[in-house]
């Protein structure tokens, strides 16, 4: 009696499997014959389709589609539990009088890698920046919050200390922001994230200070990032019932 072979089962699919789906979707489809690919035709989200002069191209089958459609879903979901909390400490800095932006591109220096060796430059994309509303260049108050609602993405971005070096060249402070896991459970611990930064975690609704992010010396914003918040729009400020619990101290951050 001849053995048959049990199929061995289909690899686990990723976010480079997703992003491959879509390239192939929106494709003429041809093969690239990696590892990837392989992997797609496995699980059945690609099927190989033999054209009239003899070639092979890749179609995204019914599963593929179905896939696609689950990542879609699963992305919005995470994008707008992100917003969410972005939005909710960008209100909390309009409240406390700082004015504010979500999502600025800036460019930020980092030290040389070497003793002796050339300033680099990066542009980073902080979450919050916000400054003092003040006509006193020296005490605008730079301050980043970086906002994480994933734990893998957590853990992914304190594995790049030259982000954080890049932000902390922007601000006088740098917070990171933690949201919950689908438990209701912080998706990190203070002690996880470096001393230089600061901790909030988002629990029962309210943000909460874990750890005070460090004061550094009060410095003034390069031209660039001044030139960026000139042309970008600000974070809307508040209403009128708002404005009116705030001292005039508060206001003018000077």
């Amino acid at each position: 009696m001849t053995d048959i072979a049990t199929p061995a089962p289909a690899p686990p699919l990723g976010r480079t499997h997703a992003r491959r789906l879509r390239d192939i979707y929106r494709s003429a489809g041809w093969p690239s014959q990696d590892l990837l690919e392989i992997e797609l035709l496995a699980s059945g989200m690609l099927q190989r389709v033999a054209g009239p002069a003899g070639h092979e191209t890749l179609r995204v089958t019914d599963a593929g589609v179905a896939y696609l459609a689950e990542t879609l879903l699963r992305n919005r979901a995470a994008l707008s539990k992100h917003e969410a909390l972005v939005g909710r400490v960008a209100g909390e800095m309009v409240r406390a009088g700082r004015i504010t932006w979500r999502g600025l591109s800036l460019r930020a220096q980092l030290p040389p890698e070497t003793e002796g060796g050339k300033v680099r430059w990066c542009m980073v994309r902080p979450d919050v920046f916000s400054i003092r509303n003040t006509t006193v260049q020296e005490y605008v108050d730079p301050i980043v919050h970086e906002i994480k609602v994933h734990r893998a993405d957590l853990l992914g971005d304190l594995r790049r200390p030259e982000k954080r070096a890049a932000y902390l060249d922007l601000g006088g402070e740098c917070w990171y922001v933690l949201g919950c896991d689908a438990k209701g459970r912080p998706i990190g611990a203070a002690d996880e994230v470096p001393t230089e930064c600061g901790v909030m975690l988002m629990e029962n609704n309210r943000l909460l200070v874990v750890r005070a992010a460090p004061r550094r010396a009060r410095q003034q914003l390069p031209l660039g990032v001044w030139m960026a918040l000139a042309k970008a729009t600000p974070v809307a400020g508040l209403h009128e019932d708002e404005q009116g619990m705030l001292s005039d101290a508060d206001v003018t951050g000077g």
